[in-house]
């Protein structure tokens, strides 16, 4: 058991600098404050449930697509790191605030038209929590652990699937509780927050890149 919660905090670690819920907090506030209470609460319900899924298929599916159109390991690693750091850049250097997306802005229009409006999935679920990124990242740890010996085969089998549940959970507690945090973090926070968060994300972004350029050197040491 001991075992199972290492994994598991060792993929928090990887996955909740990518996830980042504190951002996703803000785009929900910035995006239902027409909403009443019941509907907000089901809103992140859903957001949380589509989380899971997506990165269940990026972690199970991922290595069949990759098959597929021959992409190998340190290529994944090497576009995974690119699009790591560039989100680490963004957040770092940020253009404009999270509500400010081409998905937010979309169902912006569509909330003041008085449309009926559904913002889990897009862009709470993806891209803001489930982008890119995260999927780039969960695709090559699977790719990784799958011929580890790091961990025992049951944790192997059983620690993503917790993993991405605490991570789903944890995504579920910060929307139900968004307008508090606000109001204990504040917007200067939540943005400190989110550049320490990009500054880890440049360096894994990097270090990604390293680990497929060495692979590549290792691969073909004549080439």
């Amino acid at each position: 058991m001991l075992e199972l919660i290492k994994a598991v905090g060792l993929g928090l670690v990887v996955l909740l600098p990518l996830t980042n819920p504190l951002t996703s907090v803000a785009l929900f506030l910035g995006l239902s404050g027409d909403m009443n209470r019941e509907e907000r609460n089901r809103q992140s319900l859903q957001a949380s449930v589509y989380v899971f899924l997506i990165m269940v298929v990026a972690f199970y599916a991922g290595n069949i697509v990759m098959d597929t159109f021959g992409i190998s390991i340190p290529g994944l690693r090497m576009a995974g790191g690119l699009i790591v750091a560039f989100i680490g850049f963004r957040m770092l250097f940020p253009q404009a605030p999270a509500g400010h997306s081409l998905e937010a802005e979309h169902k912006q229009d569509e909330i003041e038209k008085r449309e009926t409006v559904n913002i889990a999935f897009v862009p709470l679920a993806m891209p803001s929590t489930a982008g890119p990124g995260t999927i780039a990242m969960i695709i090559s740890t699977a790719s990784t652990i799958r011929h580890s010996d790091t961990f025992s085969p049951w944790v192997l089998s059983v620690a993503p699937v917790a993993t991405f549940l605490t991570i789903a959970v944890i995504l579920w507690a910060s929307l139900r509780s968004s307008g508090a945090i606000m109001r204990l973090v504040g917007k200067s926070g939540i943005e400190a927050i989110s550049r320490l968060m990009g500054f880890l994300l440049v360096c894994m972004g990097v270090q990604f890149i390293i680990n497929g350029v060495l692979e590549v050197i290792k691969t073909y040491p004549n080439g």
